[in-house]
């Protein structure tokens, strides 16, 4: 490489962008004005307001097919409810925990706008889920024989097996949907996805009434429709990227490429799956224990109705975790660390808002709430004891789902799993058991159970996020998106701890090395100086 190529232009362009850059590392020392938080209000607004909407829209769009199943009968609703608890269990939640290992990647990509990267890991995320689809398809062509093999209900069993093998092309259609929504929301283009599921979702409520009634194809019509409708909004979204042109800064050809790196997305994909499914599969199981308890007829109903609550209430905290997600990956890949900090504080303090809210609704509305769903008085009147229990569940829910998009935009997914793992399963599971069956408390000894554990996973995922150093999370961003500024970085940073010590001594190392080997390239000399850096702050 010459040495006219290594020069960095001294326009007033680079120079001010390198002044933004000094004064946002030199941030992290100090608290956020209240114009930077008004800011980073108004950019978290641009992406949480039309997720949240999506996700409730989504949210529908499950209702809408379980009212048509209570229309069809009672068998039918207990085999279709059965259905999409298994099929929740082995594939949606696995697809949607693989793909969110595209969160780091691509939002920091975009941040250092590197945009071939994008691409080539939109390419990579649809491959390995296709992949994934293959055991999984097994499983659900398998539903029947295995609840059988498990003792249950012939009836209910074949009901069942009927609608889960009749959802098998939503293995495929999810596949293409989860990577387009997390490649596009990187990009901070939300306000077309919600758009695009609210039009398939008003095509579907007629298209369930066509094939469910008036075509009186029953449970495998409900199938059809959700199917249908995901592959509307695969397709919704394709047509925008199409004629909108946004995919063409980022979309490379399809090549062998995509065929490469697969490990090192995995290692993000697979902690970020196994999080996700940790969390999802406690509610089953909490489901399932409410079958051992007296009277289990109206413990799994009232389970029913406060799991589809817990659901509605999840769509807001879920969407502050894939925005949080995505703003702190733009900050740490564009090299803004004191920006990406702020995003965290903010995003926050809206996920604690939203936390206060759901308790006192819950509290207000206890004894109304469950005549939406139900009229039998023994279910009203569990639902009813619960609901308080469930809103104080939220008072860890919202954080601890907002702290672990902070994880997932950092590239720390794995941080995130294990804290899952010892809340819900070493935390949660013990106390639920115990007061539920031991201790004698009942259908509301589970829901202390559930508060245990969001309450351990909560204060753990704030202990880690708060004790985060940005300066360190930026530097790995640059090593994971390739960036060239890693130099930058470690010249800016006033070394003030361990870690930040070794990121000064790695960028004098990485200087050194510049000087001594003029034509070995700035990316590789980089390269270098990560490997260095991160060896001595482990």
């Amino acid at each position: 490489m010459s040495t006219e190529h290594r020069k960095l232009p001294h326009t007033e362009a680079a120079a001010s962008k390198d002044d933004d850059e000094i004064e946002d590392i030199a941030g992290l020392k100090k608290w956020p004005t209240v114009f930077q938080l008004l800011d980073e209000i108004k950019e978290l607004g641009k992406i949480a307001g039309p997720v949240a909407t999506m996700n409730f829209v989504v949210y529908l769009r499950s209702m809408v097919s379980v009212l048509c199943l209570g229309r069809l009968g009672g068998l039918q609703l207990a085999g279709g409810a059965l259905s999409l608890g298994f099929t929740n269990i082995t594939g949606y939640s696995v697809l949607f925990g693989l793909a969110s290992g595209m969160d780091p990647v691509c939002g920091q990509a975009f941040g250092s706008k590197n945009w071939t990267l994008i691409g080539l890991t939109l390419q990579r995320t649809i491959l390995i889920l296709l992949a994934a689809c293959i055991p999984i398809s097994m499983l659900w062509i398998n539903l029947e024989t295995l609840l059988l093999t498990l003792g249950q209900d012939k009836s209910i069993t074949s009901v069942a097996g009927t609608f889960c093998l009749f959802s098998l092309p939503d293995l495929l259609a999810n596949s293409i949907l989860q990577p387009l929504r997390v490649y596009l929301r990187s990009q901070g283009i939300t306000t077309p996805m919600m758009w695009c599921s609210a039009l398939a979702v008003l095509i579907h409520v007629p298209l369930n009434i066509v094939l469910v009634f008036v075509l009186n194809m029953g449970v495998p019509g409900v199938a059809i429709a959700a199917v249908w409708t995901n592959f509307n909004m695969v397709f919704f979204l394709v047509s925008y990227m199409w004629f909108s042109g946004v995919y063409r800064r980022t979309w490379v050809p399809w090549s062998s490429a995509c065929l490469q790196e697969w490990c090192s997305l995995l290692s993000l994909a697979l902690p970020s799956c196994f999080a996700v499914c940790l969390e999802w599969w406690w509610y089953e199981i909490m489901t399932l224990l409410a079958g051992y308890l007296p009277k289990p007829e109206v413990a799994v109903a009232t389970t029913a109705i406060l799991i589809q609550t817990t659901s509605l209430m999840y769509c807001f905290p879920l969407a502050l975790s894939s925005s949080v997600s995505t703003r702190v990956g733009n900050e740490l890949g564009a090299n803004r660390p004191g920006r990406a900090r702020i995003a965290v504080f903010v995003t926050l303090a809206c996920a604690f808002l939203i936390a206060f809210i759901n308790v006192i609704w819950t509290t207000i509305f206890r004894h109304k709430w469950g005549r939406l769903f139900t009229t039998d008085q023994h279910v009203l009147s569990l639902t009813a004891a619960a609901m308080p229990l469930m809103g104080l569940c939220e008072l860890g829910n919202c954080p601890q789902t907002t702290g672990c998009g902070v994880l997932r935009g950092s590239a720390r997914p794995a941080t995130g799993a294990r804290i899952n793992l010892g809340s819900f399963y070493f935390v949660g599971t013990p106390v639920a058991v115990a007061m539920a069956f031991w201790w004698g408390i009942g259908f509301e000894g589970l829901w202390y159970g559930l508060l245990c554990a969001q309450t351990a996973c909560a204060i753990s995922v704030l202990f880690v996020v708060l004790r985060t150093d940005w300066a360190y999370e930026a530097l790995r961003a640059r090593q994971l998106t390739g960036g060239a500024d890693l130099f930058k970085l470690v010249e800016m940073y006033e070394p003030s701890s361990g870690k930040t010590a070794a990121v000064a001594a790695a960028g004098s190392a990485a200087a050194a090395m510049l000087d001594e080997d003029e034509e070995a390239g700035l990316l590789q000399n980089e390269e270098k100086a990560s490997q260095m850096y991160l060896q001595q702050s482990v």
